[in-house]
């Protein structure tokens, strides 16, 4: 690794302050040159770390989560909008400490942890020991939450988030269901609608169930012992689905109110733009997305959407708030050092680990 150093000093009526700020210009990093199983990652101590954007961050990484698109996107998902800018580094999700920052940034300083996560189609993700990120997409990590914990909330509650808040509108007093509650954006979303005051049921194997009531959820159904359509009563303001797929499609929107929304994650718009290629396949993905909201409309007056992850400075302060006061977290079940990440995504290939497995970086 390569670093140069300039050191930066101002007087303070009270007490003089400095800051180092360290500009990197090469690092070691996760690169994924092709496609395929978890034998294609190349550990990389020689990585160019890009100059800083007026509005950037350089953040010294200590642990990042591995994201289920971070799997897929290895296997080949996305793959004609990544395979022309192969090599690329993975990872959205990352905690740690800002190194340096742009010419434009206010909000952080140089030493401040900080935790966040980056935009779905970012090229040069958080699997390095220095990752670069937008002001907006970073917020301070509570003192009290250490760095693994920290780095397996962001994209799964920003992707929550999006969807609840910006999406739905969900308030008090609304019915929530969540379709996969297990999972980390399904468990997120259990909390923060509980935040806001909602009522939420979930379905989750038997495995989730004490967690998913422990985190808010007042009805739990086990998918693989229970009819959901029996055991599940009443209709719902919004519709959460992260499995995706007809049946829990046709599911979701059944248990809805009229003026409901029913909010999935699995939209087609990568698996379309792979088939037939980004300029016939984006076009389809539209005329897809708008025959569903227009038949859903007519037939059950729904309002029908994909919904993605997007940095939301609404969202992060929120995502902070519920941290420190213990009211939002994304269990951890396993961890790897960053030297074993083919071992971590071939654990998570094989289903060895339902649950969140983090990165730690020495």
């Amino acid at each position: 690794m390569q670093i140069l150093k300039s050191l930066k000093s101002f007087n303070d009526p009270v007490r003089p302050i400095r800051f180092v700020r360290c500009m990197v210009t090469t690092c070691r990093a996760v690169l994924l040159p092709r496609f395929g199983g978890p034998e294609v990652l190349q550990l990389r101590h020689d990585v160019q770390v890009p100059d800083l954007k007026p509005h950037e961050v350089l953040v010294r990484t200590r642990a990042v989560s591995i994201n289920p698109l971070d799997t897929r996107m290895r296997q080949g998902y996305g793959r004609s909008l990544f395979e022309p800018l192969l090599p690329l580094i993975l990872g959205r999700d990352i905690s740690g400490e800002v190194a340096a920052v742009g010419a434009s940034v206010r909000s952080l300083t140089v030493g401040q942890e900080v935790f966040g996560a980056l935009h779905p189609t970012a090229v040069r993700g958080t699997y390095a020991d220095y990752a670069i990120l937008s002001e907006d997409e970073l917020t301070p990590k509570p003192f009290s939450v250490p760095h693994v914990e920290a780095s397996a909330i962001p994209f799964a509650a920003l992707t929550a988030w999006r969807a609840l808040k910006s999406t739905a509108r969900i308030s008090e007093g609304q019915r929530l269901l969540v379709l996969g509650g297990g999972g980390a954006v399904g468990f997120a979303a259990i909390q923060f609608s509980k935040a806001v005051g909602c009522h939420v049921s979930t379905t989750c194997g038997s495995k989730s169930i004490d967690r998913v009531l422990a985190a808010g959820a007042e009805q739990a159904v086990d998918y693989t012992a229970e009819d959901i359509e029996l055991a599940i009563r009443g209709k719902f303001d919004a519709v959460l689905d992260t499995i995706g797929g007809p049946e829990t499609e046709r599911l979701g929107i059944n248990f809805l109110k009229r003026g409901g929304h029913y909010m999935t994650l699995h939209g087609e718009a990568a698996s379309l733009a792979d088939q037939y290629g980004l300029a016939v396949g984006l076009p389809i993905v539209t005329a897809v997305l708008m025959k569903k909201r227009i038949q859903y409309w007519y037939s059950h007056g729904i309002d029908y959407s994909y919904t993605y992850m997007r940095a939301d400075a609404e969202g992060l302060d929120e995502i902070h708030r519920l941290s420190e006061a213990g009211k939002l977290k994304i269990p951890v079940d396993k961890t790897f050092p960053i030297t074993q990440v083919k071992e971590a995504h071939e654990a998570k290939d094989k289903r060895l680990i339902s649950g969140k497995v983090v990165l730690e970086f020495d």
